[in-house]
């Protein structure tokens, strides 16, 4: 009986053919162009269609590989458990300790250490790590001199006897993206990195024991903070990691244990699908590299991934949106499988964390855990037609792009060489360019800005510039007010610009709001409250509607906006403008009453404000003809034109 109504259910929806939906669609366009209407061109250099169909899945090679095979596409175990993370700063290895307490008491399992005091002793790193289960707790250390932290691991390690099997500590030793890609040479100062390389393959051998130990992480979040695309960040992460098993295999170690000496760390972007489909690309695109090394246990081809929010879109304006971000960050990456994540802070573009924001961060993961139940199931957008597709054009654009590197010789030459500055500078402009013209939206910044906000007493102007490094170490060289001026810098946050790092030109990690945000820090430190008032006349709705466009414009640069319901003449208008003494006013009308009324508004303002109109009327050349020049609409550049204003108002 069941099978009968399934039967007949079915038989009520009968398939319908591709060719039948195209001609719907294509009666619904009604003669508009298909392409530009519905196709979506990426950043990452191709087309995304408005539907995708089983028969698109005949184009996808690894379908058919389940769970935990390979090519490790739906995930590398039989499980989605991801660990916890939180980053904890040492200045003080006491205090470091206490706040990692409190967040693996608060739900972490894994903690990350950032030593930044000088002197770090054996002493140090056992009150850091004193009463922490390292068979449930993941620890990962990072810091300035590496070798000696890796060193006094070891040492501690061994001293302690730990259990080779249960042990989960990572080192983030990595001279070729945190050193080399930020930073312009390596530690050893040589074009090659030879005594590097060597001395990664001497620590490899030594905690070859402790088989939970990764040495080696792979920081490919740098390149996505430089502003890189998703198939960029990850064909240049690949690179790296192909170069230290290469470098690794030469000096005597084996494909196996080269392999499994790495972790990879990525940044998660807002891109929310594109996400999910790059970190299913990168396990097969690894795994395929890693097979070509004849490797003897399976283990050794699957990719560890730690993902990380990203830092490019994170804002210090109306900082609370960047919980909202983080959300989808940490969605995007309990869906695509990771290993380990990090919520970002949402303070962390402009403070150290908070108690409170990083217990929202953790609360992040754990809601989508322990309530939304992300962690029960493996690899659940596996068989959608839209994420398989997304997923096999990024790994073969990344695919094509880490064959371009190993045809210059790998990552180092290729960086030595420009390239991968040149490509992803490129793309880092591009983005720039979307910000400043609305096609990326920052909420919050570059859209639907807080009228009424002004800049925490923590922003300072080195946190929203981006020629200055803010990284908060006593040592580094940008720390005096005379900026870089050493000889020697001690400090490896790879944002300073000392002149120790002038090998190769380096990347540069970015955020994507930092142009509008230094604009309106100088609005709010000036002393002054520039007010933009909007004059609306004419068609009621159309004045209305043009208003709220031109708030929202103006206010973010951090104007003050004096918005108005409706005058009834031109002259009330001005007058009001003029009682108020506004700096800026915008003439809100329909484009039919611009031919009239906005001369009206400027001859009668006289030049007692900025005069702006609103709008791309057809009536514009008279206007501009009779001296009218501001205009703003939704074609503007909205980043150009507030500067303008900026220094219009001697701001």
């Amino acid at each position: 009986m069941a099978a009968s109504k399934e039967h007949k259910l079915f038989s009520e929806f009968p398939p319908v053919a591709t060719e039948q939906w195209e001609e719907v669609i294509n009666a619904d366009l009604k003669g508009a162009d298909y392409a530009k209407r519905l196709v979506w061109r990426t950043r990452e250099g191709f087309d995304v269609r408005p539907y995708y169909r089983a028969e698109d899945l005949a184009a996808v090679k690894y379908i058919g590989a389940g769970v935990g095979e390979f090519p490790y596409v739906r995930s590398t175990g039989k499980h989605n458990r991801w660990l916890v993370s939180q980053t904890v700063t040492v200045l003080d290895p006491a205090k470091a300790r206490t706040e990692a307490q409190a967040a693996i008491d608060g739900g972490a399992d894994a903690i990350s250490y950032r030593v930044k005091m000088n002197g770090f002793a054996s002493d140090d790193l056992e009150t850091l790590l004193s009463g922490i289960d390292l068979s449930k707790t993941e620890i990962t250390l990072g810091g300035k001199d590496m070798h000696g932290l890796a060193q006094h691991v070891l040492a501690w390690a061994k001293r302690r006897r730990l259990d080779p099997m249960a042990a989960h500590i990572n080192l983030m030793c990595d001279p070729v993206c945190s050193q080399l890609t930020l930073r312009g040479d390596f530690p050893c100062h040589t074009p090659d990195g030879a005594p590097c390389f060597e001395q990664l393959a001497g620590l490899v051998k030594a905690a070859a024991e402790f088989k939970k130990m990764r040495p080696i992480t792979v920081c490919g979040h740098n390149f996505g903070n430089a502003g890189a695309t998703i198939v960029e960040e990850l064909a240049f992460t690949l690179a790296a990691g192909h170069e230290y098993v290469a470098r690794l295999v030469e000096n005597g170690l084996s494909g196996d244990t080269a392999a499994h000496a790495l972790r990879f760390s990525v940044s998660i972007s807002s891109n929310y699908f594109m996400e999910i489909a790059k970190l299913r690309a990168a396990r097969m695109l690894w795994a395929t590299i890693v097979r070509q090394y004849k490797p003897e246990r399976a283990c050794s081809e699957k990719m560890r991934i730690h993902a990380v929010g990203s830092m490019w879109n994170m804002t210090v304006y109306d900082p609370y949106v960047n919980m909202l971000r983080g959300t989808t960050e940490a969605m995007s990456a309990a869906i695509g499988g990771v290993y380990s994540m990090e919520v970002l802070p949402f303070d962390a573009a402009f403070e150290p964390a908070t108690e409170f924001s990083g217990r929202i961060a953790r609360n992040v993961q754990l809601l989508l855990k322990h309530e939304a139940h992300f962690d029960n199931v493996t690899d659940p957008s596996g068989g959608s037609y839209y994420i398989e597709t997304l997923t096999q054009q990024i790994a073969e654009q990344a695919w094509a792009l880490f064959k371009e590197v190993e045809d210059m010789g790998g990552y180092i030459k290729a960086f030595r060489a420009g390239f991968v500055q040149k490509r992803i500078g490129a793309s880092a402009a591009a983005k720039d360019g979307d910000v400043a013209t609305r096609r990326i939206v920052l909420l919050g910044t570059n859209q639907y800005p807080n009228f009424n906000e002004v800049a925490d007493s923590a922003v300072s102007e080195s946190t929203v510039a981006r020629s200055t490094c803010h990284c908060g170490c006593a040592d580094c060289c940008c720390s005096s007010a005379s900026g870089c001026g050493c000889t020697e810098c001690n400090c490896n946050c790879g944002e300073c610009n000392c002149p120790m790092n002038s090998g190769s030109e380096r990347l540069h990690l970015l955020r994507g709001a930092q142009p509008f945000e230094q604009m309106r820090l100088a609005v709010d430190r000036s002393g002054r409250e520039p007010k933009v008032f909007m004059l609306t006349v004419g068609t009621l709705g159309m004045a209305r509607a043009r208003a709220q466009f031109a708030s929202n414009f103006f206010a973010c640069a951090g104007f003050r906006i004096e918005d108005n319901t409706f005058f009834k003449s031109v002259e009330e208008g001005v007058a009001a403008a003029v009682a108020a003494k506004a700096d800026i006013v915008v003439v809100c009308a329909a484009d039919d009453d611009y031919a009239t009324l906005a001369p009206q508004a400027f001859e009668q303002l006289g030049g007692r404000a900025v005069f702006v109109v609103a709008g791309a009327p057809g009536s514009q050349p008279e206007l501009e003809a009779r001296g009218i020049t501001n205009f703003i609409n939704v074609r503007s550049n909205v980043l150009t034109t507030l500067e303008k204003y900026v220094k219009e108002l001697g701001l």
